[in-house]
């Protein structure tokens, strides 16, 4: 396992094994080693991904598939969506340098998601993010290729290293990571589904991601996320009768 403050790369549905070895050439120049793949479009492994690797076989080698984005960073305490615009998902938008600062400042695992070339992450993938990571570009040209992305987002958290020095957070409990934090969403969900919350059904998709910003939002660690459950399984008791 990698370090905590050493980011995982996620990339999302990629179409080209060209594009799986560029990316981990990219990560490997600045030291980053874990590469997750979700669902890529060839199967995987792919033989075009080595040679356009230069090398970098150790990312490919240790590259884990996934069939969804939430398997992928189910054990991540922070998570970053890379994509030009929030797409109705209102989350604290960062640049590459102050994601990077995150990174070493924050403990816990951080992960960050690349949409396919052709069409960046979906709306269901950035809903997943605690942070929209975005990069400044001439917004007139905004053709910035996986492999570049990648290089940008392994370059500045590099070069935060020299910078950031952790801050000692005594008494603190990490953060809770995703798989907890969506066992929280998945049990208001079923809560609240009975009681016809998230009809009408047209806006069901939407109050959901709703629903899942608003509980992403705080940051919860573990000691919370267990302790509202707790509590939402009292009130789905119903009231308790006194003896």
């Amino acid at each position: 396992m990698s370090a905590p403050n050493k980011p995982i790369i996620v990339l999302v549905r990629p179409q080209l094994g060209e594009n799986i070895g560029k990316a981990a050439r990219a990560m490997l120049n600045f030291g980053l080693t874990e590469m997750r793949i979700v669902n890529p479009r060839d199967g995987w492994p792919n033989p075009s991904a080595g040679p356009s690797a230069a090398g970098a076989d150790i990312v490919l080698d240790q590259a884990q598939v996934f069939d969804t984005t939430a398997e992928a960073v189910a054990d991540c305490e922070h998570i970053y969506a890379t994509t030009v615009r929030k797409r109705g998902v209102t989350k604290p938008v960062v640049g590459p340098d102050e994601a990077g600062k995150l990174m070493h400042s924050q403990a816990g695992r951080h992960a960050i998601l690349f949409g396919r070339e052709a069409s960046g992450l979906e709306t269901e993938d950035v809903a997943l993010a605690r942070h929209i990571l975005t990069v400044p570009i001439n917004p007139e040209f905004g053709s910035l290729n996986l492999a570049q992305a990648v290089i940008l987002c392994a370059y500045e958290w590099s070069k935060q290293a020299e910078l950031v020095q952790p801050t000692a957070e005594e008494g603190l409990l990490p953060p809770a990571s995703q798989e907890e934090l969506d066992g929280l969403i998945a049990h208001f969900e079923k809560l609240l589904a009975p009681r016809g919350y998230f009809l009408p059904e047209p806006r069901a998709d939407a109050t959901r991601r709703t629903l899942r910003s608003v509980l992403t939002k705080p940051g919860w660690n573990h000691l919370e996320v267990r302790t509202l459950r707790g509590v939402m399984t009292t009130l789905g008791r119903g009231p308790r009768e006194e003896s």
